[in-house]
This record gives C-alpha cells, structure tokens and sequence, in this order.
C-alpha cells in the first residue's frame, strides 16, 4: 500500500483540544442531515420518480433543497478545515492522522487517532487502512468507549 502524506500530524492531546468545536459542528451537522433525510422523504411520498436517486438527481428536481446540502457541506468543510478527516456523519467519526512510530525503512508510521461523537476524549486509533471496526485503544484511554 502506498503510504499516504498528510499536511499534519496530529497528538492525541492536539486533537483533543478540538473536540469543543467538533462536538457543535458534528451535532449540527447530524442535525441538518436528519432534516434534509426527512425533507426528501416527504418529497419522496408525493413523488415516486425521487426513489432510487442520488442526491445531486434530487436537488435537480428540487432546488429548494439546494440551501439545506450547502449548509451541510459548509459544516463538512469547517469539520475538514480543523485538519481532522469527516468518516461518519451519522455515527459522528472525525479521524486525525497521526504519528504510530518509525517504519522499518525508516519513514514515519502513520494511523488515526479516532473519535466518536460523544466521546469526551480521543480514547482510540487505528491503521490507515483500517475503520472503525479496527479500533484499538491508546495507552492509559478509557475502555468504556470501545464497543
């Protein structure tokens, strides 16, 4: 695999002091996707051509639409912008790349520090090519996140 290059590498206390910020913009963005979610459903009730497109096909037909997925990937960006990686807006998974240690060839070994939405610390990392279903706990983290 070949081995990806990141702008920052970030600590877990790094991370952590943006967590503040996240927790708002993760919560508001699970917010304005559940409407949006919920608005297109409506819509989908009343028009049967909407089942089974995408969502640029949607806001096509639907324009009005259109302010709500902004504002969503505003958020997205603003997410992004921190240096932190948006996996999940549902399950709220922000990762930071960040130093694992040094390869046997001697460059920097990279995984992700991971964060859950609710978690009130970085309690986990895990592989590059590895999700969240790899996640192991950092040294002295509580486990009780780990489920």
């Amino acid at each position: 695999m070949a081995r990806q290059r990141f702008d920052k590498l970030f600590s877990a206390e790094e991370a952590n002091q943006l967590l503040p910020r996240l927790q708002i913009l993760i919560r508001e963005l699970q917010v304005q996707a559940n409407a949006l979610r919920e608005r297109v459903r409506e819509l989908a009730r009343a028009d049967e051509r909407l089942r089974g497109l995408d969502l640029p096909e949607v806001l096509k037909r639907y324009p009005e639409l259109a302010p709500l997925a902004a504002q969503m990937s505003e958020l997205a960006a603003e997410i992004e912008s921190t240096g932190g990686l948006l996996k999940d807006i549902d399950l709220g998974l922000v990762d930071f790349p960040f130093e694992i240690g040094e390869a046997a060839d001697g460059e920097v070994e990279v995984g992700f520090l991971c964060w859950q939405y609710g978690e009130p610390s970085i309690v986990a990392w895990h592989p590059l090519d590895d999700g969240f279903a790899g996640r192991r706990p950092l040294p002295g983290a509580s486990k009780i996140y780990l489920n």
